[in-house]
């Protein structure tokens, strides 16, 4: 607490110099630039019309903790993932394990690392595209960012308008719709250098025809990235591969919008997407066949944005979204209806060699087996069918009420193989002849593991919320949801190294999620919020431990925990949002008491994850958007917040140890005590006889210091020692690490030209001084196997090239 107080004190003093710069701005401010400059400017007095409450206003006007980034941010960022935005938006964190694989959290609500074999669980942060919920924990699609009207971050619990997964809040990717009124189109360009040995780049477009003026329109976009890498991995043969983790994103999307009358718009939509990757952004530390330690075969050290492979890894994330929205207004009411079907097959396919050879050792097999390659193939098939229908008032008036339902239906099929050419024939002559076919449990020959998970989960949904003027400038807001979940899956199990499980779980829950708020304009300026709501996020069952990997202690400390129960929290927070024209600046306070907080641990020597309920844990902190433009053409922006994220309660074994360092006093894993964005920018006129501009950028983010999962701040800085005697090495030796991510910064630059005839250049540097920051750390059968950190993109110069028409 004194060390969050200290924190606070710091950004109360950091807001007081916003507030005192923003009154002496307002003094001294100058003629508004002109529409042009404002495309390239971040001018204050820009009207940002958002959605969060499910009607359109603006993000001054919405009575809670919001942000919005629009088209021009994003461009002015030249950000190409979410992760990219997140570091200017206050209370957002990404944990970033690679593309298409990005955890969100917001306001420090979070339960650390969800990693690729833990299907069942439910994602914190609801992510949407437009109205349809595209949110897979681990899996939430990277959409491409081109054409997007905004980015919109509803912080604190959505679950009265969004349902479960926003227990932490909202993420909205609102796409710029079909316009029948006029033609336009978009080409932009890009090439950039990452690593300084790389190339990476994009083209997209996009084209909005009207078909029949002011009644039908068509919008088609289309995209292609590659992903320069940056990631080099070492070979048993000696050699090195270089930017293993390259890659590349392509798609579109294709909307239509009709309008047979001012009173009834239709817009159905589809989106397909591909993303593949070569390999990771993992950085290795030990290998289990490249340490320092071995004797029998060369000693390695790996170094900087290194890994060592037997395998090639890669990642593939194919997407179909196909949608329609359809809005009636029936007088003073309005009847909205969407409906939305999503198609999603994804491969993560690992060199789990190390894990695998580990095993091996333990076995006691030979050293040719211990180094057959091993390939880990996590497979999810998702199909999900939604339907919504609202219905609200459609008129102004000092009440307005909406009410709705919502159904869904996921199926969702996760297989996962360990195909190891050849461990058959070993296995069968250390363990017996036999073996391998009697523990097979039905599954194919040479793959020690494989699980079959199929998963149905079943929602249905009634919500409604009214707000009435109680005066002119007092407006009080109450609303609830009521919503019931079942969820069923089947576990099947095979392979020497899985238990031959067969079982049937089902997970029901049902209950209500309150909100209440009241707004206050104090002033033309200045408006104050109040708010209480509660979120949920729902429960599931564990995938049974490894029993045959696991050391006796583990198997004891991990094998109790088979389910865990829904996750709940109540926000409160109070905020002040401040428009003057020349300056914005928006703040809240607020508190978020967490029952039975879903954790993530690693299962130590099991290879396995479990998710178990912490009883009691809380999130509190301040969070801040400011942005000014002191004289013409200059615009400053800050964005930063302050969290304490803690346990409230310990939880132990039968021997009254910890568990997994879910310790009174401790910290939620994955999010910073302190984040902040400064941004500023300079735009002037080329020459008196055109509108086009000219503009400089810079930006500076600090990201604090942070930890992967809750057991990685005891016994820190932590001593590995493998247990596994191979290669010459005595598997006594410890590799120690600091499992605390430091804090680090990012300073990004840029500089262009937007010329009258619609033409844009710019070129920048991200990541001026070649930061290589950790963003979660990577362990392998609790650390025996293989350590290793997630890192961030290099230092990587660009030029885009814009032409609109």
């Amino acid at each position: 607490m004194k060390n969050f107080i200290a924190r606070l004190s710091r950004s109360v003093i950091i807001l007081s110099g916003c507030s005192a710069a923003a009154l002496l701005a307002g003094g001294v401010a100058q003629a508004q630039p002109s529409d042009e400059e404002q495309a390239a400017d971040t001018g204050s007095d820009d009207v940002i019309i958002v959605t969060a409450t499910r009607r359109e206003e603006t993000i001054q006007d919405v009575p809670f903790s919001i942000n919005a980034q629009t088209e021009a941010d994003i461009e002015r960022a030249n950000a190409s993932t979410i992760e990219d935005i997140a570091r200017n938006v206050a209370g957002l964190t990404i944990q970033n394990l690679g593309p298409g694989q990005s955890q969100v959290a917001v306001r420090g609500v979070s339960a650390g690392q969800i990693v690729r074999d833990q299907p069942g669980v439910k994602e914190q942060v609801g992510v949407y595209l437009d109205e349809s919920v595209i949110s897979l924990s681990l899996f939430t699609p990277d959409i491409d960012l081109f054409d997007l009207n905004r980015i919109e971050t509803l912080r604190g619990p959505q679950g009265t308008l969004f349902g479960s997964g926003s227990v932490g809040g909202t993420l909205r990717y609102i796409t710029n719709q079909p316009d029948p009124d006029f033609f336009e189109g978009a080409i932009e360009g890009n090439l950039n250098l990452v690593d300084g040995d790389d190339i990476g780049g994009h083209l997209r477009g996009m084209v909005n025809v009207p078909i029949a003026e002011g009644v039908a329109a068509v919008r088609a976009v289309g995209y292609y990235t590659e992903f320069g890498g940056y990631i080099d991995a070492l070979r048993e043969s000696g050699g090195i591969d270089e930017d293993v983790n390259s890659g590349r994103r392509y798609g579109g999307r294709l909307a239509l919008v009709v309008q047979p009358s001012p009173d009834v718009t239709i817009t159905p939509r589809i989106l397909y997407q591909q993303i593949e990757t070569d390999g990771f952004n993992r950085q290795e530390a030990y290998n289990l066949f490249a340490n320092p330690f071995t004797t029998t075969r060369p000693p390695i050290q790996l170094g900087e944005r290194q890994q060592y492979l037997l395998l090639d890894e890669e990642f593939r994330d194919e997407t179909l979204i196909a949608d329609l929205a359809m809005s009636f207004v029936l007088g003073s009411v309005q009847l909205d209806s969407i409906t939305s079907y999503t198609n999603r097959e994804i491969l993560v396919s690992r060199d789990a060699s190390a894990l695998t050879g580990s095993v091996s050792v333990d076995l006691g097999y030979p050293g040719a087996a211990v180094l057959l390659p091993s390939n880990l193939r996590d497979t999810t098939d998702v199909e999900q069918i939604t339907q919504e229908i609202r219905l609200g008032s459609a008129d102004p008036g000092p009440f307005q009420w909406l009410v709705g339902a919502f159904y869904a239906n996921t199926d969702r099929f996760y297989r996962q193989r360990l195909p190891t050419p050849g461990y058959d024939a070993f296995t069968d002559a250390v363990l017996g002849a036999g073996t391998s076919a009697a523990v097979a449990n039905g599954f194919g020959p040479d793959s020690p593991y494989n699980a079959d998970l199929p998963y149905t989960l079943e929602q249905i949904a009634v919500f409604g919320e009214a707000s009435y003027d109680i005066t002119d400038r007092l407006t009080a807001t109450a609303g609830a949801r009521y919503y019931d979940y079942r969820e069923e899956r089947r576990f099947t199990s095979g392979g020497l190294f899985a238990n031959g499980d067969d079982q049937t779980d089902e997970t029901k829950s049902d209950g209500v999620t309150p909100r209440f708020l009241l707004s206050w304009e104090a002033s033309d300026d200045i408006t104050l919020n109040a708010q209480a709501s509660r979120g949920f996020r729902l429960g599931g069952v564990n995938d049974p431990l490894n029993l045959t990997l696991c050391s006796p202690g583990d198997a004891a400390i991990f094998g109790a925990f088979q389910d865990y129960d829904d996750e709940t929290l109540w926000n409160y927070e109070v905020g002040m949002k401040v428009d003057t024209g020349d300056m914005r600046f928006n703040a809240a306070l607020f508190y978020n008491d967490i029952s039975n907080l879903q954790v993530t641990l690693d299962a130590g020597s099991c290879s396995s994850r479990v998710v178990f309920n912490v009883p009691q844990a809380h999130t509190m902190g301040l969070e801040f958007e400011f942005s000014v433009q002191p004289v013409e053409g200059w615009d400053v922006g800050i964005a930063g917040s302050v969290i304490e994220a803690q346990f409230d309660a310990t939880v132990v074994d039968g021997t009254g140890a910890v568990i997994g360092g879910i310790r009174d006093g401790n910290r939620l894993p994955s999010v910073p005590n302190f984040q902040i964005a400064v941004n500023t920018g300079y735009s002037f006129p080329i020459d008196s006889s055109s509108d086009s501009i000219g503009f400089v950028r810079a930006s500076l983010q600090h990201v604090g210091d942070r930890y992967t999962q809750p057991s990685d701040q005891e016994n820190n800085p932590r001593s590995f020692v493998s247990g596994l005697p191979f290669g010459g090495a005595p598997g006594t030796a410890a590799t120690i690490l600091d499992l605390n991510l430091p804090s680090y910064e990012i300073v990004n630059v840029s500089a262009g030209v937007g010329l009258d005839s619609g033409l844009d250049i710019s070129a920048y540097i991200n990541n001026l001084f070649d930061t290589n920051a950790l963003q979660s750390f990577d362990r392998e059968r609790g650390g025996r196997a293989r350590l290793g950190f997630q890192v961030i993109q290099p230092r990587t110069y660009g030029v885009t090239v814009r032409q609109r028409f």
